[in-house]
């Protein structure tokens, strides 16, 4: 059985992984921290890597962008984007009304990037806490449900308060409802999760320092052949100031003509390119009950 390292336990990665890749069908580890999971796949103690790398509202997670160019070389071989439902979780008081809880909350704790698509609810119904950042959802409602202090609350998925014996005080506390985050899979082996027709490639580009307008020649090999680029940004080599790789997601795969010719183009003047993945990619749906 084929093991996959992620955040966890008790956290949207996992939770993600569960809807797309199945809770049986892999062996699930958990890590702490984001560098633990890359580097358990790197020194082959685990297959594959599930890493979140870009949310609708806080854009990319550039950590885990720059640990993918400068640490290691692990290429992507599917991508998923899942829905994040964010909960208030407590440990159980009897169904005390929410605004009896929130009063005598003092601390809510939470992964960095879930405050920051919190903000306006923490504003609104929490503004005396005080807010502690820590290296996982699961984390958060871990430490909440070990302290067994009702004055103490995580900002974590719901299924991390059954994980851990919480309540859920409020569900739905993400500030925008449309919140979805894009989840990639890394690993050395390719993997077919289902079948789908949409693929995506992903490049890194670093230009030629001594060639002037060669961000305008890469788009233009893209552009002439209408091959759509649906992302493109700029993050810095960390070998000069001023200097930037350009991590690219296109909307083709290697297998057509166009793709491979566009990247030749672009290697002429003497640009490095590295292909990060060719992979299928994959929509969040929703089961519906019929009526």
């Amino acid at each position: 059985m084929k093991r996959i390292a992620l955040l966890g336990p008790g956290t949207f990665t996992e939770e993600s992984a569960h809807y797309f890749l199945g809770e049986s069908n892999f062996k699930y580890v958990p890590c702490k921290s984001i560098s633990d999971v890359f580097l358990s796949t790197v020194n082959g103690e685990t297959d594959y890597s599930v890493i979140p790398i870009e949310n609708t509202f806080d854009g990319s997670v550039t950590h885990h962008l720059d640990w993918l160019f400068h640490e290691v070389d692990l290429p992507i071989r599917t991508e998923w984007v899942y829905p994040i439902k964010v909960s208030l979780l407590g440990v159980a008081d009897g169904h005390a009304p929410l605004a009896e809880r929130n009063a005598r909350i003092r601390k809510v704790v939470t992964h960095s990037v879930t405050l920051t698509q919190c903000r306006d609810f923490l504003r609104e119904h929490l503004p005396h806490v005080e807010l502690e950042s820590v290296g996982s959802n699961g984390e958060a409602a871990r430490m909440v449900a070990e302290l067994n202090d009702p004055e103490v609350a995580a900002l974590a998925p719901l299924a991390a308060g059954t994980l851990y014996g919480l309540e859920a005080y409020a569900n739905g506390v993400q500030d925008h409802q449309n919140n979805h985050t894009r989840f990639v899979l890394v690993g050395q082996e390719p993997i077919v999760v289902r079948p789908t027709d949409t693929r995506k490639t992903t490049i890194l580009i670093t230009l030629p320092e001594d060639y002037p307008g060669a961000l305008h020649q890469v788009l233009s090999a893209f552009a002439w052949r209408r091959i759509n680029l649906s992302r493109i940004e700029s993050r810095p080599t960390k070998k000069k100031l001023g200097n930037y790789f350009f991590y690219i997601d296109i909307e083709a795969s290697m297998d057509s003509v166009l793709l491979p010719a566009a990247l030749q183009e672009i290697e002429a003047i003497g640009c490095q390119v590295r292909i990060l993945g060719c992979y299928p990619t994959y929509s969040y749906e929703p089961e519906t009950s019929e009526v």
